[in-house]
């Protein structure tokens, strides 16, 4: 797992190679991701964008970027958490990705960007 605390609020990230999904043959590793948000600030955030940045072993980027997560612009409220799963599709069996969130501060309406830290995507027979 790995983590990374911006302006108070921490993301911490994990992956799972998916080989039920995935076609090696074909080139096509399927990979799920868990996403976990805590608000460490005195004040309720918002997640209103997200912005990724991912890449193959083959050296292929992709960005991908939108309104929320996973269809929601969930609100954390101070002390609290948002969890939430999604998938990526690569061409190689290993790649990264990482990106940024933009977050609303529900108190004083100030957006500010939170970090996603890097973190990588290794189908688990490439490991020895």
């Amino acid at each position: 797992m790995v983590s990374k605390v911006t302006e108070g609020v921490k993301v911490m990230l994990e992956s799972y190679y998916q080989p039920e999904y995935s076609n090696p043959i074909n080139g096509e590793y399927m990979f799920a991701y868990r996403v976990t948000i805590e608000n460490h600030n005195s004040f309720p955030v918002q997640i209103l964008r997200r912005h990724w940045y991912i890449f193959d072993s083959n050296a292929t980027r992709r960005e991908v970027e939108g309104e929320g997560v996973v269809g929601v612009q969930p609100v954390i409220q101070p002390g609290g958490r948002y969890q939430y799963v999604s998938g990526c599709n690569l061409k190689t069996e290993i790649g990264s990705m990482h990106g940024m969130y933009t977050v609303l501060d529900m108190d004083t309406h100030r957006l500010f960007d939170v970090r996603i830290p890097v973190f990588a995507m290794t189908a688990p027979f490439k490991l020895n």
